[in-house]
């Protein structure tokens, strides 16, 4: 049983090794150093981070990726050396990139070169990176994305004039990036396909 002259242990550790050796025993150095406090993370650990978590499940341009570091504030340096080998091991990758973008954009929008080019363009791909991309682009696969854009828009034109239909279908394909080549051929032989008059003879201007 305790005695009021002996010490209490109310769960400090170095109380109850006094209380157990007595007062003798002097408090090991390791029992009076405070708990570490946390590193501050390392600059480049944060920055692969940020890296991974952009990359995971997209790809993203180069630009894009820098963009993002320079927003978490990581200096230039880190950011530039790690940019450079998360492209030596393929994770970054400018060129597929773009051909990845370019095959989703023509997909999904229906989207001509010339707004691709755009496109590429504001997510920081080089103009020479662009066009080795676009140069494979086959023209009959843009003819047949065009064709089927107009297709989808003819019942929006049904109670227009055949003038009409052909200046807003040929604008939406302009507002795509086809030219107007290719866009008033296209609408003309789709308005004929679909019975009404295609023959108009009037350049695209919307």
């Amino acid at each position: 049983m305790s005695t009021a002259s002996e010490p209490s242990w109310d769960g400090d550790v170095r109380v109850g090794v006094r209380a157990w050796v007595g007062d003798r025993a002097e408090p090991t150095p390791e029992a009076e150093v405070p708990p570490e406090q946390d590193p501050e993370p390392d600059q480049e650990q944060v920055a692969r981070k940020i890296l991974l978590d952009q990359l995971t499940g997209q790809a993203r341009s180069r630009s894009e990726l820098a963009e993002r570091l320079q927003r978490r504030n990581v200096p230039d340096t880190v950011a530039r050396r790690l940019l450079d080998r998360f492209e030596e091991v393929g994770l970054v990758d400018d060129e597929a990139f773009a051909r990845m973008w370019v095959e989703s954009r023509q997909r999904s929008r229906g989207l001509a070169r010339r707004a691709l080019a755009q496109e590429l363009r504001r997510k920081g791909i080089a103009d020479d990176t662009a066009r080795h991309v676009l140069d494979d682009v086959d023209p009959d696969d843009e003819e047949e994305a065009a064709r089927r854009l107009v297709r989808r828009k003819l019942g929006s034109v049904r109670h227009v004039d055949d003038v009409k239909a052909t200046r807003r279908l040929a604008g939406m394909l302009a507002r795509k990036g086809y030219g107007p080549g290719v866009a008033f051929g296209v609408v003309r032989e789709e308005l004929a396909a679909a019975g009404r008059d295609g023959d108009v003879d009037e350049p695209p201007t919307e």
